[in-house]
């Protein structure tokens, strides 16, 4: 799920590559920034030392039940690195429901019992460094590694020049469809919505008895917020805005209300089926939505458990007047800094992701572009993909030359400017809210945050 910057606003009138779109996308990644507090205590497995001999690394990709790709990529990369070392890694497999709602990562962490390894996205990440549990990776990744990185993913992850996490993956999101769904409909490629007002008219039409037009995130967390904002910002609107809350904003109420009008209209569900908003298969593939809102990682689950569903990619409709815009977001590994050895623990990381020679290369192109789909954040990593045609056609061809251009990176607020965001969403989403009041509220309770905020910058 990254700071502000945004893309492009239009297409591309010529073809442009890949590296020259991600550049765009995200060149400015380092420029955002305002801050946030964080975990009552601290604390890792036995807490303390660089004695140990075995780091816990807490996921939620592997080794899971399914022992699908990228439950079997997390193994092996574990194997690899056990094979070679004498600190040891071993996994633990955290459901993604469970993980995704922050609280199993937080819960140890205020016992003191915080893993040695973790992941989080770029929405968690002040929590954590704010909270003094985040170890700094500067010094285990060689100067080649840094400088492979695309321009302003290091910098949203550093405070004060290090590094704190090292990101695995860029995540653009977009509006999937279902091909078949249209067509029962009677509706052709001309009616894919580009509006907001399009989007609830051909919801309508797509909504019937077993199946909602559209879908979005419904279940309260980082992931719901991150995939709102790119509604937020079609409107030119932004939380924080030169240190100052900029929350209550016609942008905030109008993409507050499009979300609500969906559910008021009865053409979106109040709550996703399998894993959440983000989970293509048991929602699109499964006919219960016409048209859902997911990620770029969506396209791997689709190849692997729905190979025959047909479907495509839209860009975000807007409103009237707007912008396009999408988020772009990607989880990083990162290290305890109070675990049993958060030296060897930097250096794992700075091994699984930074590796620059041909098995570290390839390895990234396999997590990136075969097991899941992914904007690889590193620039040997995309001539690897490059050259094997990764993104040459299809649905991963249009998420890198039509969506990725218009995102900015998911922005990294604390948990004090997260909460009461969430807190509108829902209560308009669901709720049935007043969008005018909620955005005030929420922007009175930021404000009072940032009034006396001591932590890194926010942006």
């Amino acid at each position: 799920m990254s700071a502000n910057s945004p893309g492009k606003p239009t297409l591309p009138v010529r073809p442009i590559s890949r590296r020259s779109v991600l550049r765009g996308g995200l060149g400015a990644l380092a420029a955002s920034a305002v801050g946030g507090p964080l975990l009552t205590a601290c604390g890792g497995d036995d807490a303390g030392g660089g004695g140990g001999k075995e780091m816990s690394f807490w996921n939620f990709y592997g080794p899971a039940d399914d022992n699908g790709p990228q439950s079997k990529w997390f193994v092996t990369l574990a194997e690899q690195w056990n094979a070679n070392n004498d600190v040891k890694v071993k996994l633990r497999y955290i459901p993604g429901k469970d993980y995704l709602s922050g609280t199993t990562l937080q819960t140890a962490f205020q016992s003191g019992q915080g893993p040695d390894i973790f992941l989080i996205s770029p929405g968690d990440f002040l929590r954590y460094y704010n909270g003094g549990v985040l170890q700094d990776l500067s010094s285990a990744l060689p100067a080649e590694s840094k400088a492979d990185y695309l321009p302003g993913l290091l910098e949203a992850r550093s405070v004060d020049g290090k590094i704190y996490g090292l990101p695995m993956e860029i995540e653009p999101l977009a509006m999937y469809y279902s091909e078949a769904a249209f067509e029962k409909a009677g509706l052709s490629e001309a009616d894919l919505p580009k509006t907001w007002d399009q989007t609830l008219a051909v919801a309508q039409k797509l909504t019937g008895d077993k199946r909602n037009g559209v879908m979005f995130e419904t279940l309260p967390g980082y992931y719901q917020n991150f995939t709102w904002y790119p509604f937020l910002w079609q409107g030119d609107g932004t939380p924080i805005k030169d240190g100052k809350v900029a929350f209550d904003s016609p942008a905030a109420v109008q993409a507050l209300k499009f979300w609500q009008d969906t559910i008021k209209n009865k053409v979106a569900p109040r709550k996703a089926l399998g894993d959440g908003g983000g989970d293509v298969v048991s929602n699109l593939g499964s006919g219960a939505v016409a048209m859902q809102q997911s990620g770029i990682w969506a396209v791997a689950d689709m190849r692997t458990k729905a190979k025959n569903f047909k479907y495509g990619i839209i860009p975000h409709p807007t409103p009237d007047g707007g912008k396009p815009a999408t988020d772009l977001g990607g989880w990083a590994f990162v290290a305890n800094s109070k675990g049993k050895n958060p030296e060897a623990a930097a250096k794992f990381i700075s091994w699984a992701l930074g590796s620059t020679d041909a098995e570290g290369v390839e390895r990234q192109r396999q997590w990136n572009t075969v097991v899941k789909t992914n904007v690889p954040p590193r620039k040997s990593v995309q001539a690897a993909a490059d050259a094997k045609g990764a993104f040459g056609e299809g649905v991963l061809k249009k998420f890198v030359s039509e969506i990725a251009p218009t995102g900015q990176p998911e922005p990294r607020f604390p948990p004090e400017v997260y909460q009461p965001i969430a807190d509108a969403i829902q209560a308009c989403q669901l709720n049935g809210a007043d969008p005018g009041k909620a955005a005030a509220d929420a922007a009175q309770k930021i404000d009072t945050f940032l009034k006396t905020y001591q932590g890194a910058p926010i942006t």
